[in-house]
């Protein structure tokens, strides 16, 4: 079993930043993907950003530029920067990572229960 729990959300204004961290935890042998999805009422989950266990990223187009994600691996914890948010990007915020719980085995999909972000003047 592994746990994904998230932090630092909250109410930022429009221009502002905030840094999201997501920690994993559990029967863990190895994290592969790691990543961070967004979710707003009534609208799909969509792939925010994403990074691989060798650090290769990859960006929606609506956050490139102002988005960072970063992993350490030795603490099996991915982050998001965001910079310049604007209103558009107010979303339930959730982890994800694909891990092997022991060698050999298949990995799965994991997430977190999410992270309220709100940005609003």
């Amino acid at each position: 079993h592994v746990q994904l729990v998230e932090s630092g959300g909250g109410l930022v204004q429009p221009g502002g930043s905030l840094r999201l961290s997501c920690a994993a935890s559990g029967t863990i042998f190895s994290i592969y993907a790691m990543g961070w999805y967004r979710q707003a009422p009534g609208k799909q989950r969509e792939l925010v950003a994403s990074t691989t266990s060798g650090g290769s990223t990859n960006y929606a187009d609506s956050v490139k530029g102002r988005f960072t994600i970063s992993r350490d691996n030795a603490k099996n914890t991915v982050y998001l920067q965001m910079n310049s948010l604007k209103p558009e990007d107010t979303s339930v915020y959730l982890c994800n990572a694909e891990v092997s719980p022991y060698r050999g085995t298949i990995p799965m999909d994991w997430w977190g229960e999410g992270t309220q972000v709100t940005v609003s003047s």
